[in-house]
Formats: C-alpha cells, structure tokens, sequence
C-alpha cells in the first residue's frame, strides 16, 4: 500500500509539474492583453499637494531625443536653472545649510541641519542625484539631498558627478567611488550609507557592486529610490505605466536616450548600468521606494525581489498614485516627509552610532 502510495504521490507531482510547465509556456506565447481606453483619476486618499503633483500633466518634453552630450547641454542647463531657484526655499524650509566642496579632484556638496542629533554626529551619509545621467548639474541635484538632511537630520555628501558632454561612462561612477573612498578613509564605513534616485539610484547600487568588486568597505545600508536598475527596458510597468507617468512618460522617451549618451556604445546589460544583473549577496540593508504609476515600478520591484532571493534585509515603500520620483518634488507634501523620516527610520537603525 505504502509503496502504491509513493507511486501515485510521484505521479500526481509529476502531473502537477508538467502542468505547470505547459501553463507558464503558453503564459510566454500568449497574445499581449488588449485593455480599453480608460481615464485615471487622482486618488482621493493623498494630500492636496501631492494631489497637485499627481495630476499634472504629462512632462511637456518627454519626447524628445537629443543623440549626444552637446546636444544635452542645454536642456540640462535651462532645467537646472528653474530647479536652482527652488533650492534656497528648500534649505530655509528644512533649516539645512550647504557649502560647496571637492573631494580628491570631484566637484561635490555638504550639507548640514542645523540641529545634528547627537546620535548623527559621527555618521555620513553619501548622495548620487538623478536626472538620467545627464540632468541636474549643481544645486540642481540637492533638493532629495537636502530632504535627507532635514527630515532625517543627517549630514549628506552629494556627489555633483561629471556627465556628457564633459565625460561620458563610467565617469559618473567613478566619481561617486572617488567620494566613497575618501568617505572610508574619514569615517567608520559602520557609520555610512548611500542613497539616490532615478539614475542616483542605480548608481547607489553599481556602488555597493562595485565595491565588492574592489574589496572597498561597504556601508550599513543603503536607500536606492526608484532605480535605473535595467536600462534594457525589461520590466511589466515599461508598459502598464506608460503614458499614466507623468515624468518618465514612456520607455521610449527622453531617459533612455539620456542614458544611451552616457552609456556612448557600452553594453547596457552591464551590472554597472543595469544593476538587477549584478550580484546581490553581501549587499547591506536595503530600502527602496516607488510609486504605483511609476515607470520604472517594475526595475523596483525586481531588485527588492533579487535582494531578498540573496538574504538580504530588503524594505520597499509604495507611494500611492506616485509617477517617479514624485516623493522629492514637494518638501511640504506629507507623503514626501513620510518617505525621508522611512528611510531615516531605517538608517538609523542600521548604521552604528
């Protein structure tokens, strides 16, 4: 009987397997989804001001294709140029203060609340902004650093790397490991962790590959936002969230061209730019953030899943309605205060004090 029963268990598992098999073959061969036509409304359950930012129309030039790094320039120039303006309200808000600085030969910014806790007096955090590998020169990259060190009450180093057309990959993240290396050499790596969004996201993780690579001291945690992680364009929300973000807009449109630029002719499935391919055993503590309209939900999602298929303590927020990166676009929006003092939450708890 007993013997009868192993051979139906294998049987009835050996069907089930085979089931499977056929299910997930013909899920890959069949036909894409037709969905109708449909409006989405803002939700009803955010604040005004994210409310505001959430409804906005679609970017008014996410269409548009600049093929190098002179052609870039300026667009990252009139870009930054509006964004500048908005960064001494920010640090007034947010009571934080910045000073320009180089750190061995790279252009960079330190900023400081003005009330350090005493628990981060001996920790650092570093920072990589993003803007597609070619937007957001200077004060153009602060404001998601500036939202650390005020809602968090940390002291950043942002990183202000070199992009087309004045250098091309791996420029960017050499810079970024030209800081770390000096950060290690100061403070205890226990005592650090790195952040970014958008490219400053990938980069947060092409750091940590890189590092392990190098046998560089990694930090206690790290807070990639929204990643680049794979700027092949795989992922289910290129599709289900195109045209519903109102940043990115579309897989197709200015970002990847953007990062095709810094890229000039390097393989894009490369960890060091698509960072969901890398290795992720031995990374530290990590917290991710999305939105549920964000386009690149998906380049989120997969490294939350590859972490945590590689043991590690891996945390992702979700923010309702949210395009990319739409939590650093307003300090006084409630939600924005929510994702800094998260992320705040988890560094502390992670980095030695």
């Amino acid at each position: 009987m007993q013997s009868l029963s192993r051979r139906l268990g294998a049987a009835l598992a050996g069907a089930v397997a085979a089931t499977a098999l056929v299910t997930a073959a013909a899920a890959q061969g069949a036909p894409p989804l037709q969905v109708p036509a449909k409006s989405v409304p803002v939700p009803a359950d955010i604040s005004p001001q994210m409310a505001r930012i959430v409804g906005a129309p679609l970017r008014s030039n996410w269409d548009i294709h600049p093929k190098t790094g002179e052609a870039w320039k300026p667009i990252a120039e009139a870009g930054a140029a509006a964004l500048a303006k908005q960064v001494p309200g920010m640090l007034e808000r947010l009571k934080v203060k910045v000073e320009r600085t180089t750190i061995d030969g790279v252009r960079a910014f330190v900023l400081t609340p003005e009330t350090l806790p005493p628990e981060n007096r001996d920790r650092l955090l570093v920072h990589v902004h993003g803007g597609c590998y070619v937007l957001n020169p200077g004060e153009a990259g602060l404001p998601e650093a500036i939202f650390m060190a005020g809602f968090g009450r940390f002291k950043v180093v942002s990183v202000d790397y070199r992009m087309p057309p004045e250098a091309t990959y791996p420029a960017a993240h050499d810079d970024a490991m030209t800081v770390w290396k000096a950060v290690v050499t100061t403070t205890d790596p226990r005592k650090t962790a790195i952040f970014g969004t958008s490219a400053g996201g990938a980069l947060t993780l092409a750091m940590v590959l890189r590092a392990k690579q190098e046998g560089l001291p990694l930090p206690a945690a790290i807070a990639p936002g929204t990643p680049m992680s794979d700027t092949t364009k795989v992922g289910d929300s290129f599709v289900t969230n195109a045209m519903l973000d109102n940043v990115l807009v579309s897989p197709d449109g200015f970002c990847d061209d953007g990062a095709k630029v810094y890229a000039a002719g390097h393989d894009l499935k490369d960890p060091m730019l698509s960072p969901v391919y890398g290795d992720m055993h031995g990374f530290p503590p990590t917290i991710l953030t999305t939105g549920t309209r964000d386009l690149l939900l998906s380049n989120t999602v997969r490294v939350h899943r590859k972490l945590r298929d590689a043991g590690v303590e891996a945390f992702l927020q979700v923010g309702e309605g949210q395009s990319h990166a739409h939590y650093i676009r307003d300090d006084t929006a409630p939600e924005t205060r929510k994702v800094f003092e998260e992320i705040a939450g988890f560094f502390d708890r992670h980095l030695q004090r």
